[in-house]
């Protein structure tokens, strides 16, 4: 018999914006928080950066607005931008107030003895603003919230739990479009249990597990996107995939980035025979922003049938490479690469997924009840180009204006009850996981391969033939065989990347993050792409 259980606010996501969201609900509600499987598994966990807001005294809401519009490449919703970067700085506020062990100013270095804590600039900014903890940020981050979680009686942590699909007011037939919670997986006891709640949040992160190359952990799988598309919710600008150009190379080395500051203190490009291709594509050679120099690299894989590219600091002393990267001189010792001696391989990685559930300035999604925050929504601050270190300030500006919301509201919402359990009547055991195992390798391979960093119209449309044979494959199996975490993700990936190729397919220009061989050119209006699904009722 499937178990049912009721919680105030269902949060489907344990990084930065699940985590922030839950501690400023207050402590009468009963919240829950669900983890596809270990809670450190998400993104925030492995964000070196860090948080971008205006908090000193020679910075401007202004000047940040400014620099996040031209990095999205006129794409930037500007009311979404000014809400964000006007509530930069008491997000930053309640992080210290949490305990964040952000990087403290040596108070001699100032002359105004200003701001207490060091502030780094990143690309794309025109003052320093980025406060972080060394280049750990986002563990620093994860750790201090999940502590004060953890110490919150009315707040459950349920780990190796992955939600499978939302219930609707509309999917169970009654009148009205609320969302009444989710069926999740319990992985430790194969059973899908039914959550109802007042409120759901999804805060599942991105969908770069999409593509054969990517900086993110397993989980990055687009759960979230797939969930309110089926749900009804309207999706923007999936075309717009950040990809970070140099991803350690090494069967064995997953989601490892070389920070962009290798090439900031002089590391070289190079092709297999040791020569450099970047001065060929841009006279800032290996400083090109970061599209530029993805897209240069890919280039060259492509031309040559290479699996990667080596990026060089071996000419730099030994001890300034160990005493300036010590984290990559040690990560890639462990894969038998001294970098003081020899180069790097590297391939681009996707890094960011840009678009996502179109959400308002308080999270709210197209239905009722639903809220969408962090990397799995569309709130129109990223534009066609995420500015580095405006992720993770979304996802605290955008947790805490739900929390708002969502108190607004409580008191006028019933919690559902006599929700219908989950129907496994129908469903065997798999022992065919070899089919979710090649699918996975295939649909990863052909969206790197045709909707990754350089596109054309015939890769599009082959990418699309390929996706509709997958997306009937795997609809047949998920109707035959009991779920699995490996067949959930499966499922919600495919669709994404048809959500995305068909975003890409809409784009008939090259802008910010999507650039396409066939229209090379950026038109003279910017727009928005806005799928809409056949079961939205506007």
């Amino acid at each position: 018999m499937s178990q049912h259980f009721q919680h105030d606010v269902l949060i489907i996501g344990s990084g930065a914006a699940g985590l922030t969201l839950a501690l400023n609900l207050p402590p009468q509600l009963h919240i829950a928080i669900l983890s596809k499987g270990e809670l450190s598994n998400g993104s925030t966990f492995w964000a070196q950066g860090g948080v971008a807001a205006v908090l000193d005294d020679t910075d401007t809401i202004e000047s940040h607005v400014e620099d996040t519009l031209i990095a999205g490449a006129g794409l930037c919703r500007e009311e979404a931008v000014r809400f964000t970067v006007e509530h930069s700085r008491e997000a930053i506020q309640w992080l210290i107030e949490q305990g964040v062990p952000f990087t403290r100013e040596d108070p001699t270095a100032r002359d105004d003895g200003g701001f207490a804590f060091h502030l780094t600039r990143e690309g794309g900014h025109s003052h320093r603003r980025i406060i972080h903890a060394a280049d750990a940020t986002g563990a620093a981050i994860f750790k201090t919230l999940l502590a004060k979680v953890q110490a919150r009686p009315n707040i459950e942590l349920l780990e190796q739990h992955v939600a499978i699909d939302l219930i609707t007011e509309s999917k169970l037939g009654l009148p009205g479009r609320r969302c009444l919670g989710a069926y999740v997986l319990d992985r430790q006891s194969g059973e899908v249990e039914t959550h109802s709640t007042r409120f759901t949040a999804l805060a599942c992160g991105g969908a770069a597990k999409v593509y054969l190359y990517t900086s993110n952990p397993d989980s990055a799988c687009g759960d979230g996107i797939a969930m309110a598309w089926r749900a009804g919710c309207r999706v923007g600008n999936l075309e717009f995939n950040q990809f970070h150009p140099t991803c350690l190379y090494h069967p064995q080395a997953k989601n490892f980035l070389i920070t962009e500051a290798l090439r900031g203190e002089g590391g070289l490009l190079k092709l297999p025979n040791g020569e450099r291709f970047m001065p060929r594509f841009d006279p800032r050679a290996e400083l090109a922003p970061r599209d530029v120099v993805a897209r240069a690299i890919d280039h060259e894989m492509k031309r040559l049938g290479i699996d990667c590219v080596y990026l060089d600091i071996s000419h730099k002393p030994a001890d300034f490479i160990q005493s300036h990267f010590p984290t990559v001189h040690e990560r890639c010792l462990d894969f038998g690469i001294d970098i003081t001696r020899a180069p790097i391989p590297v391939v681009p990685a996707a890094h960011y997924t840009c678009g996502g559930v179109v959400v308002d300035n308080h999270g709210r999604t197209d239905i009722p009840g639903l809220y969408a925050i962090g990397e799995t929504s569309f709130t129109g601050l990223h534009g066609a180009n995420r500015m580095a270190s405006n992720s993770l300030l979304e996802c605290f500006v955008y947790a805490r204006s739900t929390a708002f919301d969502m108190l607004e509201q409580m008191a006028d919402i019933e919690l559902p009850s006599n929700l219908p359990s989950w129907d496994a009547s129908q469903v065997t055991d798999s022992d065919e996981d070899v089919i979710i195992a090649h699918n996975w390798d295939e649909l990863r391979r052909f969206m790197w391969d045709y909707v990754g960093i350089v596109r054309t119209s015939k890769r599009l449309q082959r990418a699309q033939h390929r996706v509709k044979l997958l997306l009937d494959e795997i609809n047949e199996f998920y109707s035959n065989y009991k779920v699995s975490r490996d067949l959930i993700e499966l499922r919600n990936l495919a669709l994404v990347a048809d959500l995305m190729i068909r975003s890409a397919m809409q784009r008939h220009e090259s802008r910010g993050l999507h650039y396409t061989l066939d229209y090379p050119d950026m038109l003279p209006e910017a727009r928005d792409t806005i799928l809409v699904p056949p079961t939205y009722a506007g």
